[in-house]
């Protein structure tokens, strides 16, 4: 069984971090995890006017900012965690991206848990996004979270929250990007008693008459992908789809009311915008529920 030991969850107090915060309680408390949360000080967004003359000055103006960062993120963590849960809080000074990465590579972390605004529009709107940028350079999967999954959370008769994935979908274009990812998908699958679907989307069938051929051979190839082992102890379904990939997969996550969708991502460098077309990105950015993207 895949073992996550430890789960990173960056946080900036904004309304997507606290979703992205209650995800990452999930996850860790499910394979019982270490959960360490971070928030990093972006001293560039301050302004330093005033400062420039006295270096004293602005070092303790930062060190200031720092404090109360540390304060701010004790209080998030006491507001937001219920009993039980043990967190272990950082605060870092940089850059937001290339914080979250080295500490990430340095902790050797199992996933990262956050949260992306995830506006519409134009794929230009994904540029700048910490989230977009982690996700492409990160070693371990990354957890996009901008909506709640629906009845993600529920009291139990404790008055406990519970957390809850009921759905999971896991898309393949029966690539090597997309292999790793069904393990992932597998895991959550047995973590959180749920069901799994396996989906292609054809995209380009030459002609109607070759459309049923098609979906049977890329259903027999879903099959395959499914461990015997598995197959007999999980809820698992395949289903083949014909269209754009990115709308089929968000179609189908509406339609199915889907909690988690389980994706490769190809990981190009940072200045190949050409990935911005990607399915995982249009996903991420316009779909229902969070994204685990998972990188070869």
């Amino acid at each position: 069984m895949l073992k996550l030991k430890l789960i990173l969850c960056p946080v900036d107090f904004s309304e997507f971090s606290l979703t992205a915060y209650r995800y990452a309680l999930s996850v860790a408390e499910h394979y019982q995890s270490k959960l360490v949360v971070q928030h990093i000080v972006e001293l560039w967004r301050y302004p330093s006017v005033g400062f420039a003359a006295s270096v004293a000055l602005y070092d303790e103006f930062c060190q200031s900012v720092r404090e109360s960062s540390k304060e701010q993120l004790q209080e998030f963590i006491k507001n937001y965690t219920h009993d039980g849960i043990q967190v272990e809080l950082v605060v870092h000074q940089g850059m937001a991206p290339d914080s979250i990465l080295l500490f990430a590579q340095a902790q050797k972390a199992d996933a990262i848990v956050m949260g992306t605004h995830g506006q519409r529009g134009y794929d230009r709107l994904m540029l700048g996004s910490v989230t977009d940028r982690v996700m492409r350079s990160a070693s371990c999967p990354v957890l996009a979270v901008r909506n709640p999954p629906r009845d993600f959370m529920a009291a139990d008769k404790d008055g406990r929250h519970v957390h809850r994935l009921r759905q999971i979908l896991f898309c393949t274009d029966f690539s090597e990007n997309s292999e790793r990812a069904l393990n992932y998908a597998i895991s959550a699958t047995e973590e959180y008693d749920a069901e799994l679907t396996l989906l292609h989307v054809l995209e380009g069938v030459p002609s109607p008459a070759r459309t049923e051929k098609a979906i049977a051979a890329a259903t027999e190839r879903l099959d395959k992908l499914i461990p015997p082992e598995v197959r007999k102890t999980l809820k698992i379904r395949t289903v083949v789809r014909i269209g754009k990939p990115y709308k089929q997969v968000i179609q189908f996550a509406v339609e199915e009311q889907i909690d988690m969708v389980a994706m490769g991502v190809r990981g190009r460098g940072a200045l190949d915008l050409a990935v911005f077309g990607s399915t995982t990105y249009r996903v991420m950015q316009l779909g229902p529920c969070p994204v685990l993207a998972v990188r070869v």
